[in-house]
């Protein structure tokens, strides 16, 4: 009876501290105006469409929140579709040069590892969907589109490029955004990115850097090839008094999941992939910093561009081993708390509130959503 009522106490307290964790990890912020956010004005809305502000200014738009709950059905969708891509809708609207996500939804699409595609049947199920919202008066419309980059980061590829080009062609204004599951679940939050991309024949003025991310080397020169396409939006999160109760829901319901799953055997094919890209890097970096050390001894010059790629490789490096040593973490406290040898008596001494807390906070932390199976 004695673990009952530990079990007990800690699906209130515990799970309450885990969720608290998770939101801090990922930002989500109540805030006091918020139900306001959800409140659809269609006169306001028309008005922001027949002046169309964005079409005087390509970088009009720099602004992006999303509700938790919207955050949290993406990184399901997303962690559901394992290697393969998946592709969803976002409903919303926009305020001056914020878009405000309220709801998402999973399209019927078939990915590939490495793109996803709507057809006919997809663009179908769109339609439908927004006249069943509108007719239990959800007012919103669609304002962009998410799919998933299983392991290789967030950022827009040439296919998506194209994509989001045609969208904010015919269907402004238009987001698109992109989530991370793997990577979601080895750094204890969520891994996403929002962006728009620039009209055809512009050229983008210098933005400044970006936050670093790790780029598979395989896929470096899709990324840069199309890099001046787009730019990336800040987002926020934020969660209505519905979305707190309803993640209170959902921990209480997941949070042994949440406790019994490893995120070193979730992320080991990444973290296999991210190890043999490292290695690959290295050798490439090795090649030419021989080959420029030799025309650098007959030219005199230096080699501030190999030295920048291997700070990149040391910074991913350090990455992933921060990422294994938070798993080992994870694991070592999981260990101490339900692997406890008998001391004398034959019988096991129950472990403490306290370190039960401190289990279910790490393993939110090392897991982006309470969803793990």
């Amino acid at each position: 009876m004695q673990g009952i009522g530990v079990a007990g106490g800690l699906g209130s307290s515990s799970t309450s501290d885990a969720q608290k964790r998770w939101e801090l990890e990922n930002g989500v912020t109540p805030v006091s105006e918020v139900d306001a956010l959800f409140k659809y004005d269609r006169a306001e809305q028309q008005a922001v469409q027949q002046q169309k502000p964005w079409a005087r200014d390509p970088h009009f738009f720099k602004h992006v929140r999303v509700s938790a709950l919207a955050l949290l059905k993406m990184a399901m969708h997303a962690k559901s579709g394992g290697n393969i891509e998946v592709m969803g809708m976002l409903q919303g609207k926009v305020q001056g040069e914020t878009f405000i996500v309220m709801d998402a939804y999973a399209l019927p699409v078939e990915g590939t590892e490495t793109r996803v595609n709507a057809q006919a049947e997809a663009y179908e199920y769109i339609v439908a969907f927004g006249e069943d919202s509108k007719s239990v008066g959800r007012l919103e419309n669609a304002v962009g589109w998410y799919h998933s980059h299983p392991g290789y980061g967030c950022w827009l590829s040439g296919i998506d490029c194209g994509t989001q080009m045609m969208q904010q062609q015919f269907s402004e204004p238009f987001l698109a955004i992109v989530v991370d599951p793997h990577r979601t679940i080895a750094a204890g939050k969520v891994e996403i990115g929002a962006f728009r991309t620039y009209p055809e024949g512009y050229k983008p003025p210098d933005a400044p850097a970006s936050e670093y991310q790790t780029i598979p080397m395989n896929k470096i020169e899709d990324f840069g090839v199309h890099a001046n396409q787009y730019y990336s939006l800040d987002i926020s999160y934020f969660k209505s008094s519905l979305d707190g109760h309803m993640l209170d829901q959902l921990w209480n319901k997941y949070w042994v999941n949440t406790l019994a799953s490893s995120p070193l055997i979730a992320t080991r094919q990444l973290a296999t992939g991210q190890a043999n890209d490292i290695a690959a890097k290295l050798e490439a970096a090795n090649g030419e910093l021989l080959h420029s050390g030799r025309l650098g001894r007959l030219l005199g010059a230096g080699k501030p561009k190999e030295e920048a790629k291997l700070a990149k490789i040391t910074r991913d490096t350090s990455k992933l081993a921060a990422e294994q040593i938070k798993g080992l973490s994870c694991q070592v406290i999981k260990d101490a708390l339900f692997n406890v040898r008998p001391v004398g008596t034959g019988t096991a001494p129950t472990p403490s509130p306290q370190l039960l807390s401190a289990a279910v906070s790490v393993a939110a932390t090392s897991e982006a959503t309470p969803m793990e199976s």
